[in-house]
């Protein structure tokens, strides 16, 4: 992994310059620890994990930080939640220098708390995805994310450059997902068994750590289930029933999952409703190498005869566009558009830049009837344009309010 660029560096250099600490979080094996591994001298990176790191900072935190005032990055953070508190003191004892420490960890209750409750005003926090397409292939970061930050005219997306990567790098990247060890290897025996051991340790090792009283076998037919449901409007109750606890518990299970990274939750977009919305969250899971394992798809053609091949395209493709807009700091939310009546929108981002709802369609040719959805979101909400995003091989507009975007673009 080291030497495969991230497309967030820039942000991190920039808030360095900003921020005395910035925090690395993420979903475990995305990258986290290569980043701060792949900081320049004089920074020193300690590991929480490492019995002889964490005793010497255990020992005593507010020396510790004595000791080393600067260009300190310590790994899995969250081990070791005395050190929060004895972080602020050293931050606030001098407050002008910016970019002193970096800290990393895979989400868990403590780590949120701690920076809540220690580190507010004093950090900026970055998510750590694994690899977008571009990533994944090497290539130049998308010109697309700016062009949304900047609320750009139609007219500017036309003049992006043309992607390098082909069709069946676009498919091969969304079977195996961008978690970047498998990557790097680039084995398929290799990527079989490590999404296996994945899996096991996510359920073995974090999740029964961080929450001990769970019931396992139940969260483990949970994640099963989740493979089923990604990309699907939510019921809790009806989950409820089918896995035999209470609709508590499972919306307890769908925190869990989203707030270890694993799942995404999709709020409903209900602001200003002109029609009856339906008002049940949409979620996915946020890799589609992890979906596509749980799943047991292991070749192309076995997603793409799946029930599941839609709403796995329609997922990996808003992932990307999240983790693109993360990259560059935009601030934005995100939610899906439905209506009792039918009309969908499959993505509708709201941020600095207005708001843009995004159809996305595997197919290469869309019809206007198609875009019945997105059409009437765009009349209703007065929203300046939207974007469609296809696997058709040609950017220009649909209509004046409304540009096909190649995926390729991503």
């Amino acid at each position: 992994m080291q030497g495969m660029k991230r497309c967030f560096t820039t942000y991190l250099n920039e808030l360095l310059t900003l921020f005395p600490c910035v925090a690395l979080t993420g979903v475990r094996q995305s990258g986290k620890t290569t980043t701060i591994n792949s900081l320049p001298k004089p920074w020193q990176i300690f590991d929480c994990e490492k019995r002889s790191d964490f005793e010497l900072i255990a020992r005593d935190p507010d020396l510790f930080f004595r000791l080393n005032p600067e260009n300190i990055a310590l790994d899995e953070a969250q081990l070791l939640p005395e050190i929060f508190p004895a972080l602020r003191v050293a931050i606030d004892s001098d407050r002008t220098k910016k970019g002193r420490f970096i800290i990393t960890g895979s989400s868990s209750p403590a780590l949120v708390q701690s920076i809540s409750e220690s580190l507010a005003g004093r950090i900026a926090i970055i998510e750590v995805a694994p690899f977008m397409m571009r990533e994944a292939y090497q290539q130049p970061f998308s010109q697309l994310f700016h062009l949304i930050q900047t609320s750009s005219l139609l007219t500017d997306y036309q003049e992006m450059p043309a992607p390098k990567t082909s069709l069946q790098e676009h498919h091969d990247y969304w079977l195996r997902g961008g978690f970047p060890e498998p990557w790097v290897k680039n084995n398929k025996r290799f990527d079989r068994l490590w999404m296996q051991n994945y899996v096991q340790t996510y359920l073995d090792r974090d999740i029964l750590r961080l929450f001990p009283n769970l019931q396992r076998p139940k969260y483990q037919l949970f994640l099963q289930m989740l493979a089923q449901l990604s990309g699907s409007i939510i019921n809790y109750s009806d989950i409820a029933r089918t896995l035999g606890v209470s609709a508590p518990t499972i919306r307890e299970y769908f925190t869990i999952a989203d707030g270890t990274f694993v799942w995404r939750h999709i709020p409903p977009y209900e602001k200003n409703a002109k029609k009856r919305i339906v008002k049940h969250p949409k979620g996915y899971l946020r890799d589609s190498g992890l979906l596509h394992h749980l799943l047991h798809l292991h070749g192309l053609n076995d997603v793409l005869s799946h029930p599941q091949m839609g709403h796995s395209w329609e997922s990996m493709v808003i992932e990307n566009m999240i983790r693109g807009l993360n990259s560059i700091g935009c601030s934005f939310n995100y939610f899906h558009y439905r209506t009792s009546a039918g009309a969908e929108v499959d993505l509708v981002l709201e941020g600095e830049f207005g708001l843009l709802p995004i159809e996305i369609k595997y197919k290469q040719t869309v019809t206007l009837r198609e875009l019945k959805g997105i059409r009437g979101f765009i009349k209703d909400y007065q929203c300046a344009y939207g974007i469609v995003i296809c696997n058709n091989e040609r950017l220009g507009l649909i209509d004046d309010k409304l540009i096909n975007i190649p995926f390729a673009y991503l």
